[in-house]
């Protein structure tokens, strides 16, 4: 399939922007190199935009530039403060399309154990408790996320948990011995790194909230989760500044034999505390 023909305009404003870019550059018969000299860049930067590659952004001074051109009023205007504004009537779609063909992820979670490393089990006590209308549907897409961990060319999957995802009993006991077991499993991949950010750090970046960093071929991408729904940025500037915010967070987190060990201390609490439980 054309690149282009794979966007969805009602999937993403992002698409939208490539979509309607390309619509009125060919309507108007021009060449990349002529929507170049209107938009004062490259034609490279043209075919980007259209393609909706990550790191490429139509600017406000782009836009303006278009909207007069094509006496659009201030349509791609409009659009491109809705895209900076974080709108996207299905970000979770876009999240997982970027993951998919991700070759590095970086993740830092705050709360709760990571979707991609998620036991099924402990993702339906979070699911059911935030009162999903089809538990049973998210947990299998959930799940099949997961697939991209053991494909051929699989990404090299960071994760940074801070020690409250260890403690915080999701689902209870037996459900968090099992889940912390998989975490355990999980770290001895050969493309995994996983650390644990121990509360003895005290205040530290990662307490504003959790982020992921996606690096596809054409680039990088952060999505920021937030209650009710989440943002993707493909800005270079907030990307960076992820990167640094991830590098920082890391620097104070466990090597990754310690937070096995205290992954398993964990793990051998909640072993415990299911024993208690049986008569």
């Amino acid at each position: 399939m054309n690149p282009v023909e794979s966007l969805d305009p009602d999937a993403s404003i992002l698409h939208w922007i490539a979509f309607d870019l390309r619509f009125w550059r060919t309507k108007s018969g021009l060449s990349l190199a002529q929507m170049a000299k209107i938009m004062n860049c490259t034609k490279g930067t043209v075919s980007n935009l259209e393609h909706a590659r990550p790191g490429y952004r139509l600017d406000e001074r782009q836009a303006k530039a278009i909207d007069e051109y094509f006496g659009l009023g201030v349509h791609f205007q409009r659009m491109v403060r809705y895209a900076k504004s974080g709108h996207d009537p299905d970000w979770s779609r876009q999240h997982t399309l970027y993951e998919q063909r991700a070759l590095t992820i970086r993740t830092y979670e705050a709360m709760v154990v990571p979707g991609l490393l998620q036991t099924e089990d402990y993702a339906r006590a979070l699911l059911t408790a935030g009162y999903a209308d089809d538990v049973e549907t998210w947990v299998k897409r959930r799940m099949s996320r997961q697939a991209v961990l053991a494909k051929s060319d699989r990404p090299h999957l960071w994760v940074i948990i801070s020690q409250n995802v260890l403690d915080w009993p999701v689902g209870g006991a037996a459900v968090m011995a099992a889940q912390l077991a998989r975490l355990l499993e999980i770290s001895e991949m050969p493309n995994v790194t996983l650390r644990v950010l121990p509360r003895s750090v005290g205040a530290h970046l990662g307490l504003e909230g959790t982020f992921k960093i996606v690096s596809v071929k054409e680039g990088d991408v952060v999505y920021m989760e937030a209650c009710g729904g989440g943002r993707l940025t493909q800005d270079l500037t907030d990307v960076r500044k992820y990167h640094v915010r991830y590098d920082r967070i890391g620097a104070d987190a466990l090597p990754r034999n310690s937070s096995r060990d205290l992954i398993r201390r964990a793990m051998e609490t909640y072993h415990d505390a299911v024993a208690q439980e049986q008569p």
